[in-house]
């Protein structure tokens, strides 16, 4: 009998398995090894580890299908269908370059010139149609693109959010020569002002339908067509269906991050901690957010690589090269340093004993003591090889610096350290956030290794380390409510807007938004609509997003005073400062139809009885602050509510490890987590 829900999130390294049952409230977890030639196999093994398919009702999977794809340009061939005069606006950018103090540098379209057509059609600014789009045209572009071997096409002209008939109807002439499915028209995508941005993410969308279609097809076969529903995170943190994700796919290209910026928000709030900074540390990189007094940081757009501009909802992301498989280098100037190249899952870490001779952030772990070599996580790697770090770090590190192996491999860990502590400063203090305010959450499998340095290096008032750090972002999909969004232009003076606009539009949104989580076989709760608008005052080029209060239509007041004060509160707030004079102008407007699903209590994480004496494990030498010291070893999971535990200490369980560092203790609160702070 089904009973099931499993979250999966798949990594560098690892692939993370959350899994719930609604029913007897019972909770299993798993760390397999992640397959990068095909994640699917990483992703069945994963399944399998903790359930039998028949018993599974839904997968909720965040992927980094689509990153990948974007980062190693490793997506289809994709052809663009353009106004004519308007085919080079995808290399034109906004005139920025790859460095931006540099003269150097070069840039290629994921769509090349030749791939590139254009025909004749006009819509004016106001949604004049000058000039009718030349079908003939659209469909003899369409068949060469098909010829010259493009697999995926994208339709974007000028002007078309202002007027969608012309490329609607160039995309149904596609539809009638085209090869396969894989078309994108702009408006279906971002029917929004800015030809760069929306150019950029109709064919991006594009160039990843391809590879996302393949990938979700063969997870649905391995489920079966009466098997479980298979949902997937986008990179706003919601959730959307496979069908819709291999439409779309480019709303996913921060799938798995998003995930787990879900559940740091959830743990956060449920411990009583409304600002948290999200430390997730896997295996390739290490990803930084910021929660403010409950509220997940969203952007309006983001760039995956130079000039791979999205402009969809998602969540505020910082991204550095220091994952625990991150590669230590010396540099031409004999500075060390840390990735951004990773030694990934195969060969992995030299300890890993898989062929890898080259150091990693988790070797110098091992090497300092601070991981069981004999118990590491994902219990499939069997034992470590000790060994082969300690020879890795001395061959590339130890011996060019002159330094012993301990010491390098420390030098290894404090390099990424002050890389970590610098992400977490873009996003607290550049930003006007005070970190002593904040508390860091340290997940994925070696973020807890590292989060007592940063509470010293960066002044955070401690750190807080959820019940399962190591798969948190799978716990993150199964938290993820449904979510679909959708933007509209209006480019209009606030006290030129007609009466009744705003209120038309957000319904009608809600309307067919609603019509579609009613479709898709998910069970939900409640639905809900966020309102946003983009405003400025007039002249301004940046808007800022102003969210009208309130989670029913019924209760949004979409009058003018009322979006002026949301408004003027929002831009106090971002500038300290209001103008006077320029008029406010509305540029778009953004609705978020929200399905919630049924909550999970993460009481139910909450840990039975258990004893400090029956956790404790011993203890094990540990290289710190330049010497060595003797730390306790603990059970993390058989840690009682209330337990105190002084460093240095290290906390071990199946899917991380939690280093207490020496001058810091660590408590155990109601829900399992784990409280880090200065003694």
């Amino acid at each position: 009998m089904s009973s099931w829900i499993v979250g999966v999130d798949v990594g560098g390294t690892f692939t993370d398995i959350f899994a719930i049952n609604p029913k007897t409230g019972e909770v299993k977890t798993a760390k397999t090894p992640s397959t990068p030639s095909d994640q699917s196999i990483g992703f069945l093994n994963g399944l399998t580890s903790v359930a039998n398919l028949e018993s599974i009702d839904a997968v909720v999977h965040g992927t980094t299908v689509g990153t990948n794809a974007l980062l190693e340009r490793k997506g289809a061939r994709t052809g663009l269908i353009a106004t004519e005069g308007f085919r080079d606006v995808l290399e034109m950018r906004r005139r920025d370059r790859p460095r931006t103090w540099g003269l150097r540098g070069t840039f290629r379209p994921v769509a090349q010139r030749q791939d590139r057509k254009e025909v004749p059609e006009r819509v004016l600014s106001d949604g004049t149609i000058e000039h009718p789009v030349d079908i003939e045209a659209v469909e003899t572009a369409a068949r060469d693109l098909a010829s010259a071997g493009c697999e995926a096409i994208a339709i974007a002209f000028v002007n078309a959010y202002a007027n969608v008939k012309n490329e609607q109807a160039a995309r149904e002439a596609v539809m009638r020569v085209w090869p396969n499915a894989h078309i994108t028209a702009a408006t279906d995508i971002l029917p929004e002002i800015r030809e760069f941005e929306r150019t950029s993410t109709a064919v991006l969308n594009a160039y990843l339908q391809p590879a996302m279609g393949r990938y979700l097809g063969r997870l649905q076969g391995t489920l079966g067509p009466d098997g479980a529903t298979l949902l997937i995170v986008q990179s706003n943190g919601g959730l959307m269906t496979a069908d819709e994700a291999s439409r779309s796919p480019v709303r996913t290209a921060l799938s798995g991050p998003a995930a787990g910026v879900v559940a740091a928000r959830a743990v956060g709030l449920s411990a009583g901690y409304p600002n948290v900074i999200g430390c997730d540390m896997g295996g390739t990189s290490f990803d930084v957010s910021l929660i403010a007094d409950g509220r997940t940081a969203l952007a309006a757009e983001t760039s995956i690589d130079f000039g791979m501009v999205i402009r969809a909802p998602m969540v505020e992301i910082t991204t550095i090269g220091a994952g625990g498989g991150s590669i230590a280098w010396i540099d031409a100037g004999g500075m060390l340093r840390i990735g951004p190249e990773s030694a990934g899952a195969d060969p992995g870490p030299a300890c890993y004993g898989k062929g890898g001779n080259r150091p990693t952030v988790t070797d110098a772990n091992v090497l300092l003591g601070r991981i069981n070599p004999d118990n590491p996580i994902g219990g499939e790697l069997g034992c470590l090889d000790i060994t082969s770090a300690e020879k890795a770090i001395r061959t590339a590190i130890a011996e060019p610096l002159g330094l012993s192996e301990v010491d390098a491999a420390e030098a290894i860990i404090k390099v990424a350290n002050a890389a970590m502590a610098g992400a977490i400063r873009i996003v607290s203090i550049e930003r006007g956030h005070d970190p002593s305010k904040f508390v860091a959450m340290p997940f994925g499998g070696g973020g807890a290794l590292h989060a007592g340095a940063l509470i010293r290096e960066v002044g955070l008032a401690g750190a807080l380390s959820p019940r399962y750090p190591g798969v948190l972002s799978a716990l993150g999909a199964n938290i993820a409510d449904m979510r679909l969004d959708r933007v509209q232009t209006i480019n209009a003076p606030l006290n030129e807007l007609r009466e009744g606009l705003l209120s038309e539009l957000a319904s009608r949104f809600w309307e067919e938004g609603s019509a579609k989580l009613a479709n898709s076989r998910v069970p939900i709760e409640e639905t809900c609509v966020e309102i946003e608008l983009d405003m400025h005052y007039q002249g301004q080029t940046h808007s800022i997003p102003v969210r009208l209060p309130g989670d029913q239509l019924s209760s949004i007041n979409f009058n003018a005073d009322a979006v002026q004060i949301a408004f003027e509160a929002a831009y106090r707030t971002a500038f300290s400062r209001l103008l006077a004079g320029p008029p406010i102008r509305v540029m778009n407007l953004r609705v978020a139809v929200i399905g919630r699903r049924p909550p999970f209590e993460l009481e139910r994480l909450s840990p039975i009885g258990g004893s400090l004496e029956l956790a404790q494990r011993g203890t094990r030498r540990v290289y710190a602050d330049g010497g060595w010291h003797e730390a306790s070893i603990f059970s993390r999971l058989e840690l009682p509510v209330g337990a105190r535990i002084a460093g240095p200490a290290i906390l071990e369980q199946p899917d991380a490890t939690i280093f207490v560092d020496p001058g810091l203790s660590a408590e155990v609160d109601r829900l399992g987590n784990i409280f880090m702070h200065p003694a």
